[in-house]
Order: structure tokens, then sequence, then C-alpha cells
């Protein structure tokens, strides 16, 4: 009885070992469609964040101030650098999806419900209003 209570012991050790590995699959740095912006993907908890890195129009023609969140809606948040602007937030893992998080695109100032998931290697985010039927889908790179 023992035996049979400890292999079954390792075994719940081991899958739940492999189901966070592969939640944590999406954690690395990623290249939007327009290959334009690069978002690094962290977990912080059970929680999975992501972050400008890199954009070809991240800083102002100097090439050292950055530029400003200004399309945001909240005149607060106008001043904010796009440097390390955190766009992805409060994502879970959930067999096999990334979701319950929201994307904000700092281009347009909206933030909009997000899922994502992976197809092949590349990253599936598809950000929607309401319900998914009524939504966008791109497709990100490993960078």
């Amino acid at each position: 009885m023992k035996r049979i209570a400890f292999m079954l012991m390792i075994l719940l050790f081991t899958t739940g070992k492999m189901f966070a590995q592969n939640a944590d699959k999406v954690l690395g740095v990623w290249l939007n469609a327009e290959k334009d912006a690069k978002v690094e993907i962290y977990k912080t908890g059970d929680k999975y964040f992501g972050k400008i890195v890199w954009g070809k129009n991240i800083y102002e023609p100097d090439g050292k101030t950055a530029r400003t969140d200004l399309k945001n809606p909240d005149p607060k948040l106008r001043s904010r650098s796009l440097v390390n602007l955190v766009i992805l937030t409060n994502f879970t893992y959930d067999d096999g999806d990334w979701e319950g998080g929201k994307i904000y695109d700092p281009k347009s100032g909206k933030t909009y419900s997000c899922i994502m998931r992976f197809k092949g290697d590349n990253l599936e985010i598809k950000g929607y209003v309401g319900i998914t039927l009524l939504g966008r889908t791109t497709t990100w790179t490993r960078s």
C-alpha cells in the first residue's frame, strides 16, 4: 500500500511539473507580426505579463529620449515611457491557453481582452472585445 501511495505521489509531482513546463513555454522575447516591436513575456507568481523591450519607433529622432504613451486615454499615463511598458497583463495558463489577461495597444491607446496560444512554434495573440469572435488574431515569432 505504501508503495502505491509513493508511486502516486511521484506521478502527481512529475505531472504537475510537466504542466508548469508547458505553461512557461511562453516565457521569452517575441517579435510582433509587424516586426516593429519585441515583447518580453515574464512570470510573476502564477500570472504572465509582457513588456516592450525594443521598438523601431520607441525613441525620439535623437535616439536617446524614449517616446511616451501619448495615445493613452488616461491623461496621467501619457507621460510614461514606451520602453519597458507592460502591454500584456494578468494571464493565467489553462490547458494550452494563456487567458484572462488584457493587451494594451500603445499605437491606439486601447485595451482588449486577450488570449494567447501556440500554433506550431509561434504564439497566436487574439485581442477581442466582449467575445472572442469579435477580435483580431496576430502571430508573434520567438526573437
